[in-house]
């Protein structure tokens, strides 16, 4: 199984993400490449708040999120790589790159604090697919407060309620697949409030793509939960 895409970090995430979502077997050689290749990026030029760098391949040809949602802009990409590069890291759990993984989570922790400090709402960071990445950094134990700024964040979901199971501006699938990560009762919420939209996407016509089928796996895992 490749996990490392030595051109760029979302690819090397986005395998890495595969691999724990599906539950595919990886090897201690693979998972300890994989963590120090990812680990090599932190502080890297253009790395956001001094978390890990994205590559030029990643600016020039685009990224996507692991529910095939795409990074629209440079500032963006960074952020959203570098929450996702954490939580790889923290999930792939291998000695040698947790203290780096601190220092990567140092100064993004200090910008939230301080952006809370300013008045800007707890729970959110930025735009809502750069507070969905945050949500799951948070989720697995990354950042501080986890459990506060989650909470706030879900409530702020909860607000932006639309009609037919969806919200306001968050992406929807990449929203749902940070709840199903989340061990509150409020995430839990959300997800049977997103139940008949995820239902729908069950009913629609297989795409020969990978970030179809992520989409249907997610929405029945979700579903068989509720």
């Amino acid at each position: 199984m490749l996990l490392i895409h030595p051109s760029s970090l979302g690819a090397t995430v986005d395998a890495v993400n595969e691999a724990l979502f599906f539950s595919r077997a990886i090897t201690e050689s693979q998972r300890q490449e994989a963590a120090r290749w990812i680990a090599g990026r932190h502080g890297l030029p253009r790395a956001y708040a001094n978390m890990f760098a994205p590559t030029e391949h990643d600016f020039g040809e685009g990224v996507r999120v692991f529910t095939g949602e795409r990074l629209p802009t440079r500032a963006g990409t960074a952020h959203i790589l570098g929450e996702e590069a954490c939580r790889a890291l923290i999930l792939l759990n291998v000695p040698g790159t947790r203290d780096i993984v601190k220092m990567a989570s140092a100064q993004m922790i200090e910008r939230v604090a301080d952006v809370e400090r300013r008045g800007y709402p707890a729970g959110i960071y930025c735009c809502r697919k750069c507070s969905v990445a945050f949500w799951r950094h948070l989720a697995v134990g990354g950042l501080a407060d986890a459990e506060r700024r989650l909470a706030a964040g879900i409530e702020i979901l909860r607000s932006q309620r639309a009609d037919s199971g969806r919200w306001n501006t968050f992406p929807f699938h990449y929203t749902v697949l940070a709840l199903a990560d989340i061990d509150l009762p409020a995430a839990t919420a959300e997800l049977r409030y997103a139940a008949p939209a995820l239902e729908r996407v069950l009913k629609t016509r297989p795409k020969a793509d990978r970030y179809d089928r992520r989409r249907r796996s997610l929405a029945q895992r979700v579903l068989a939960h509720l």
